[in-house]
């Protein structure tokens, strides 16, 4: 009897040391979970929603509802520009649709810089900024370097002509506008290309009196592009090389040196003249 009470105390120690682990372990796991659910609750970031394409979109396309979705977007990294709701991507039910103006690819958010107003074509007048004009400049295969040329870059005019001088006319070449941001070029506004072209034409974003400064400055000479880099942020000092400068001529000046005064007197003798130096007046 004895052994079957000591068999039966041993046993129940047994499972109760076995429900203790158990339970030590359920209690653990479910803290474990507790944390886990914590630092994930933490790491969770408000969104909203946000347009993207749905698919590739090229210069000059018209954008239609089926072409964006709607994602959630992380709301501290919206970039500028993004459309958020449909009232604001298609105004009055896409009855005027947008254009594009630079190719989008699959999943890249739709931005105002990319896409024209509601109902305007992808045209030069739809990249002008207010208040700005464009104006058209003759270039060819030298004076647009080389076809190098595209849409949104940005150039230095040159101008190289005879100026009217007192002593004749001189040539000259000088630099009559930096930074000049460039539209189009021939009849195509896509910043996209990418194969250079030899244009016939290059147009400009120029302010009023810059068109006037271009117009004069084309009909009384020749043009010249010269491209500035991409990432270049500074200003070119004025700039004017003549022909005596580009070869190093440097112009003579005559100086006029006083000649001594002398003054004489005159005696005959006989039929012989005689001069003889006398000191001058000073009157």
């Amino acid at each position: 009897m004895r052994t079957v009470f000591g068999l039966v105390l041993i046993l129940g120690l047994g499972l109760a040391g076995f429900a203790v682990y158990m339970a030590r372990d359920y209690i653990a796991a479910n803290q474990a979970a507790l944390e886990a659910e914590r630092a994930a609750r933490g790491a969770i970031v408000p969104t909203q929603e946000v347009f993207v394409m749905t698919r590739q979109a090229r210069y000059g396309e018209r954008l239609a509802k089926e072409d964006v979705r709607l994602v959630a977007w992380p709301a501290d990294a919206i970039p500028e520009g993004a459309f958020t709701s449909a009232d604001a991507l298609f105004p009055e039910d896409n009855r005027e649709p947008r254009s594009i103006l630079r190719t989008m690819e699959k999943d890249e958010a739709v931005l105002a810089v990319k896409v024209t107003d509601p109902g305007v074509d992808a045209g030069v007048s739809s990249r002008l900024s207010p208040g700005m004009r464009a104006f058209a400049i003759r270039v060819d295969v030298s004076s647009g370097v080389s076809g190098f040329l595209r849409p949104g870059d940005r150039v230095d005019v040159f101008w190289s002509g005879t100026l009217p001088g007192a002593q004749g006319r001189e040539d000259v070449t000088k630099l009559i506008e930096t930074g000049v941001r460039l539209v189009a070029i021939d009849q195509s506004a896509d910043e996209d290309r990418s194969s250079p072209t030899v244009a016939r034409t290059v147009t400009v974003e120029a302010s009023s009196r810059q068109v006037a400064a271009l117009a004069q400055a084309q009909s009384t000479g020749r043009l010249s592009l010269a491209l500035v880099g991409a990432e270049d942020t500074t200003t070119s000092e004025a700039v004017e090389v003549d022909q005596r400068e580009l070869l190093g001529i440097t112009e003579e000046k005559v100086v006029e040196v006083e000649k001594e005064r002398v003054c004489t007197i005159k005696t005959r003798k006989g039929a012989e003249v005689v001069e003889i130096p006398i000191a001058c007046s000073t009157n």
